[in-house]
């Protein structure tokens, strides 16, 4: 559909009709009925969700119903109807079949006490006209609802009572098209206060909207007026205004602090000179820039962003996982360099579970360091900031808009590291001249990469992040470091050792103690060491390190089962999310990615792919 109508009754022209023009010369709508209400078409449907509000207000029902892509809450059936008979005549132009599913709530659930020693089953009455794709559309939504694990009650599944049928009151005002009429008790409300549970109501509001979609994408399927994959794919195909304001509301939070710039010590140099000249006895004494960032008051601004309006139950939760995520770092940041900042860190990135602990130790017992290579050329940062632009420019040509730049800074350790879309580069860094391509494909070819292509997704978030995504990130990073064929013996011993030191920070031990853990059991030089355990104790102690072996055992377990990399190129997403991704690209509501990655395009990097398919191991993964 094209441009979205917002449609006005006017004394000679009922609304109805407005309605029915408009989606006869293919117009989306969205627009106000009566006083309380709305009609929301994003697209041509065989179907219309319908909740009448009789007065009420803050029912799950309404929230289930304004999920959908096609929707109309109005106060009375006598307001609805002929909005009703409207949009089915000109849907049944389009697909010769049209059906309604009308949603609404029980007065009351079965009364129990705030201490009731069991909790019975929550009545479901539903009803349907006679076709048999109506009755089959029935089956559907009862079959979902029965399936649903709506926690601490099981539905029992009724007909309700001639007077009270949605169905009949439907054909009575002479809507004449298939009905499905659903009513279910008020579970989410606590019995004495009335109350919600807002746990319990978000559960209910996804799982009977499902249930919807699972109805119509019978029905469609029944009467052959549409084909799709997925009953998902019947979701909405447009950002409502709410979404987009949520969207730059929580971005503008994300972007008003850089938490790994703020936990990154800025005298790492010095910090070793210190630490050399203890004859690393003592651990150094770190300096940080000033915390830029009003803590308290982004926190404010975080839990004041209103998520009740997005009308999109995927949305909802992926922004509030967001929500979630962006409180912990905000919290992260107030407790630096007290006991609290790691149990917090634990929280946001985890614990070493004994698995990838196991795996850790199994790299480093199999990447053992050569006894001699020779000289390796080294290089220093102007040369890596020569090729990063190099490689910026050549993304550039290919796509306009990926506009990323490259600085040097002084106060960062040795290394790299992305920000939003720059690419800081230390001045510090020195690195092996045949480690250099591999590394860029790391940090542009992954981390600026996906920075782009989710910010042509038309919301922040995909560019920002979704919650969680920094562990397959960086496993996506450190393979791509694989496929280009830049992958040592030292870097996946540096990815192991990190996993080792994380785990024994998290229990306890000292920075020296770790420091010599890392030089003394596992054979890694002062310098290397040095900047490892600087990073796993940055702050007061960050567990973040250990996701680049974690994520990319992910990576490479979700690889083996035979899934595909492009959906990672889409935005900054973990795997965890991927049937998030599948769905709203299924909608419409998400691109494929504008740029791929130039390192799959590299000489054996699909034969790499095809040996890690196969069952290539980490420890077997180094190319140098």
């Amino acid at each position: 559909m094209n441009n979205v109508s917002s449609l006005k009754a006017t004394d000679d022209i009922p609304l109805s009709t407005k309605i029915a023009t408009a989606l006869a010369e293919g117009q989306a709508i969205r627009t106000d009925v009566g006083k309380d209400g709305r009609l929301h078409i994003d697209r041509p449907l065989p179907f219309l969700c319908l909740h009448l509000t009789y007065g009420t207000k803050n029912l799950a029902a309404r929230d289930i119903t304004s999920s959908n892509a096609s929707y109309l809450i109005a106060s009375s059936l006598s307001e609805a109807a002929p909005i009703v008979q409207a949009v089915g005549a000109e849907m049944m132009k389009h697909f010769g079949a049209f059906i309604v599913l009308d949603i609404g709530e029980l007065e009351h659930d079965i009364r129990l006490a705030d201490d009731s020693p069991f909790l019975p089953h929550y009545e479901v009455a539903v009803s349907a006209t006679s076709e048999p794709q109506t009755q089959n559309a029935r089956k559907a939504f009862i079959k979902a609802i029965c399936d649903a694990e709506v926690r601490f009650r099981t539905p029992r599944i009724t007909r309700p009572e001639p007077k009270q049928d949605p169905v009949l009151r439907l054909q009575e005002a002479d809507v004449p098209f298939p009905c499905v009429g659903v009513r279910f008790a008020p579970i989410y409300r606590q019995p004495e206060s009335g109350s919600d549970y807002p746990g319990l109501r978000e559960t209910m509001i996804a799982d009977l909207f499902d249930a919807g979609l699972r109805a119509f994408a019978a029905f469609a399927a029944d009467t052959e007026t549409l084909r799709i994959t997925t009953h998902r794919a019947l979701g909405r195909k447009a950002f409502v205004d709410a979404v987009r304001r949520a969207d730059r509301s929580i971005d503008e939070i994300a972007q008003s602090f850089d938490f790994l710039l703020s936990v990154t010590p800025i005298n790492a140099r010095q910090a070793f000179d210190e630490f050399q000249q203890s004859d690393f006895q003592y651990a150094p004494h770190f300096l940080y820039r000033p915390l830029g960032v009003d803590v308290e008051e982004q926190k404010r601004k975080l839990y004041s962003v209103a998520f009740d309006h997005l009308e999109d139950p995927v949305l909802y939760n992926l922004y509030r996982e967001k929500q979630q995520e962006i409180d912990l770092q905000l919290t992260m940041l107030a407790h630096m360099h007290r006991r609290q900042y790691t149990d917090f860190g634990r929280a946001l990135y985890g614990s070493v579970e004994p698995e990838l602990l196991t795996l850790a130790s199994d790299v480093l017992a199999h990447c053992r360091m050569p006894v001699d290579e020779g000289e390796i050329p080294l290089v220093g940062c102007y040369e890596v900031v020569q090729k990063s632009r190099e490689m910026v420019d050549a993304y550039h040509h290919e796509e306009p808009s990926f506009r990323a730049r490259v600085e040097i800074r002084d106060d960062l350790p040795p290394g790299l590291m992305v920000t939003g879309e720059k690419l800081l580069i230390s001045r510090h860094t020195v690195m092996e001249q045949r480690r250099v391509d591999a590394l860029l494909h790391h940090e542009i070819g992954v981390h600026l990469l996906t920075y782009f292509n989710g910010s042509a997704q038309g919301l922040r978030l995909f560019r920002t992040g979704l919650s969680g995504y920094e562990g397959v990130q960086e496993g996506l990073a450190v393979l791509a470091e694989h496929l280009a064929g830049g992958m040592t013996r030292q870097r996946l011993r540096l990815i192991a050792g990190r996993v080792v030191a994380c785990a024994a920070m998290l229990d306890g031990a000292t920075f020296v103690d770790t420091y010599r853990l890392m030089t003394q059991q596992h054979g890694f030089d002062a310098a290397n060491a040095f900047n490892m355990v600087l990073r796993i104790y940055r702050g007061g102690g960050l567990p973040k390190d250990a996701i680049y072996l974690r994520g990319l055992n992910e990576v490479l377990q979700h690889l083996r089962k035979g899934g595909a990399l492009d959906p990672f190129w889409m935005g900054k997403i973990s795997a965890a999310h991927f049937p998030v991704m599948q769905e709203l690209s299924l909608r419409g509501l998400l691109r494929p990615p504008g740029i791929r990655p130039a390192f799959l395009l590299l000489p054996r990097a699909n034969e790499r792919l095809e040996k890690i398919r196969s069952g290539l191991s980490i420890a077997e993964m180094a190319t140098l």
